[in-house]
């Protein structure tokens, strides 16, 4: 059976990951077929989405701001946020000591807003414990990490990400290591243009409904499973989301 995506839409077998599957799981639910864009961060968390497409379901972590303009489900994942340094560095024993320095961040992220102390998550007390870094902005955590493997204090002294992108980096063989207990931790959700001229209420109820309900049947334990070899649901499926009630 043909797909009924646009040319310029992709399907699920060109796709893979932990977002992919939440979304084919969501789409099956709904009765519809997951036809995925993958367009600009900046963009896609900006919302003014102009019906383009219905939903985002790729790492978006729930923040106010965001709230302001986007509508949040139920998080499927609540990922770790770790500082990594260089393997051969042994000057710094916890992120604080990372005051002042060089730290590489991906643009727009929650790590920015954390190293420029505005970070706020619904439901989380955050402990800045560094202060004054020279934050440097790149397009992706990966080409941070990169970075950061031309040697210790080279170009950076550490980078902010998640512990899941982190671990995938070393696994590969970069020459990283993390410091320290995570910083703070993100809730990863389904996201909603707020400014839709659909009525998304409903879909979002329904979407709600669904990530739950995958939560309850230890579906998406065996997702994060899969993909992380560690179960990173557990606070996820604990968020309340009344809190980002308006």
């Amino acid at each position: 059976e043909g797909t009924k995506c646009a040319e310029d839409e992709k399907t699920v077998g060109e796709l893979e990951g932990i977002d992919i599957d939440v979304t084919v799981a969501i789409a099956e639910a709904l009765g519809v077929e997951a036809c995925f864009v993958t367009p600009d961060w900046g963009m896609l968390v900006a919302g003014g989405w102009s019906d383009r497409w219905d939903i985002a379901v790729g790492s978006v972590t729930i923040t106010p701001e965001r709230a302001e303009v986007l509508a949040f489900a139920q998080p499927y994942k609540s990922i770790p946020a770790v500082v990594y340094v260089h393997t051969d560095n042994t000057t710094y024993t916890a992120p604080a000591d990372l005051s002042g320095k060089k730290i590489g961040v991906c643009s727009g992220c929650t790590y920015e807003s954390y190293l420029n102390q505005t970070l706020v998550i619904p439901g989380l007390e955050i402990d800045f414990l560094i202060t004054d870094a020279e934050i440097m902005g790149y397009d992706t955590d990966t080409t941070a990490l990169q970075d950061l493997t031309l040697g210790d204090g080279i170009r950076l002294d550490a980078v902010i990400t998640s512990q899941t992108t982190g671990e995938q980096f070393i696994k590969d063989g970069g020459q990283v290591k993390p410091l320290g207990e995570p910083v703070y931790y993100e809730f990863d959700a389904p996201a909603f243009d707020g400014s839709s001229s659909l009525d998304t209420a409903s879909l979002i109820a329904e979407v709600n409904e669904i990530i739950q309900g995958m939560h309850s049947d230890g579906t998406l334990t065996e997702l994060s499973t899969q993909w992380f070899g560690v179960d990173l649901t557990a606070a996820a499926a604990e968020f309340d989301v009344s809190l980002l009630e308006k």
